[in-house]
């Protein structure tokens, strides 16, 4: 990757639904599939306004006939054409992710989906086995995922570095919305309406992200039951969530936490990920994204650091610029957009097994997110008690 060698054998044509002007998810995603040129943008159903969708396209110089009113359009169009798009990105309210994606398979083509992927587990398992009937790949767009010392930290992990694991601190707390600024914000007004944002705001907006890291880092470990607790504190809010904590126990003993938060006055970010061990533990930050924290038992604290050659070959694989050059969330992302690309490239040849062990946040991890989520709000509304994981 260092090398900016290329890892497929042809670009893959590549629609959007969402993201159109002024949507900072939508330029994310933009940057990240295109940077490495495996996706090339050729179509878009970019907003519901269809004129200013039509617009927005031809300013990032697509062709006018390809930017499309509706997804149904785009898809039963694109899916007419000999050189129409082979996958599409979904970056559009929660609410929306099922009809999306279901249409999108229907029509052969692959998916990338924000998350959460669906509101309920049962559509989550019907898009994973239309997904697999079609031979298609979902990806889900756990972003940090694609950071370098995630890898380096589930390495440590599989070698035994850690020790048998006994603690999962996880958290996801920023104190941007300490206020009602859905108010004047609509991009975080929808997030907080339960008819948009589905049964929960942070523990299925931010509460998943450090959720799925640990599943990474530490896959093994599978949880038996857990109790949430939520809170609405900005009252309108009400019934969802804007803090939450979670606690688990895994099968074989470990126990784990996590708080989801968006009322943590004065923290940038707060997204951290702590895995304790019998002989060692490991953090990772995402505000400080290229060093991972090593403490051994009676040694120096150890700070790892990205593109360093003491690390595992398999965290290397995906640096971009030489160590002590700073990465961001862009590379993560990207990252992620260029295994996608290889994932969708196996399948569309009939050799999936050319990809076998390749890492990346596909439908499992969205139908997981989803399933977290649920259990969540059931032991919530019970008044916060321990549930078995179903």
């Amino acid at each position: 990757m260092i090398h900016g060698d290329r890892l497929t054998k042809s670009t893959l044509r590549w629609g959007m639904v969402g993201g159109g002007k002024g949507s900072q998810i939508g330029y994310i995603h933009r940057s990240a599939a295109t940077r490495d040129r495996y996706f090339e943008l050729v179509a878009g159903a970019f907003d519901l306004d269809p004129a200013r969708g039509r617009a927005f396209g031809a300013e990032l110089g697509l062709n006018p006939a390809r930017c499309y009113p509706t997804y149904v359009e785009m898809f039963a169009a694109e899916a007419a054409r000999a050189d129409g798009i082979r996958a599409v990105s979904i970056a559009t309210p929660n609410n929306t992710h099922y009809a999306i994606t279901k249409a999108a398979l229907e029509a052969g083509i692959h998916v990338v989906c924000e998350k959460p992927l669906t509101f309920t587990t049962a559509e989550a398992l019907e898009l994973q086995a239309l997904a697999a009937a079609r031979g298609l790949i979902v990806g889900v767009t756990y972003g940090y995922s694609g950071h370098q010392m995630i890898e380096e930290a589930a390495r440590l992990v599989a070698e035994g570095v850690l020790g048998e694991i006994r603690l999962v601190n996880l958290q996801f707390a920023h104190g941007f919305h300490n206020e009602a600024v859905e108010l004047a914000n609509p991009a975080t007004r929808w997030r907080v309406d339960p008819k948009f944002a589905g049964p929960s705001y942070v523990l299925g907006d931010i509460g998943t992200h450090p959720l799925y890291l640990s599943e990474v880092i530490c896959p093994d470990l599978k949880i038996k039951r857990l109790l949430c607790a939520r809170q609405s504190f900005i009252a309108s809010r009400a019934p969802l969530e804007d803090n939450a904590m979670t606690l688990m126990e895994y099968e074989g003993g470990a126990f784990g936490t996590v708080w989801s938060s968006a009322i943590n006055a004065g923290s940038m970010h707060g997204q951290k990920v702590r895995i304790v061990g019998a002989r060692a533990s490991l953090e990772w930050w995402d505000e400080q994204p290229n060093q991972l924290r090593l403490e051994v038992q009676g040694e120096p604290v150890k700070i790892l650091e990205r593109g360093m050659g003491y690390l595992n070959p398999a965290s290397l694989a995906d640096d971009r610029i030489g160590g002590g050059h700073p990465e961001g969330l862009f590379e993560a992302w990207a990252n992620l957009y260029y295994r996608f690309a290889l994932a969708m490239e196996a399948q569309d040849a009939g050799s999936p097994e050319r990809v076998a062990g390749l890492r990346y946040p596909g439908i499992e991890a969205g139908v997981e997110g989803v399933r977290w989520v649920e259990n969540c709000v059931r032991s919530a509304d019970q008044g916060g008690v321990w549930v078995d994981y179903a």
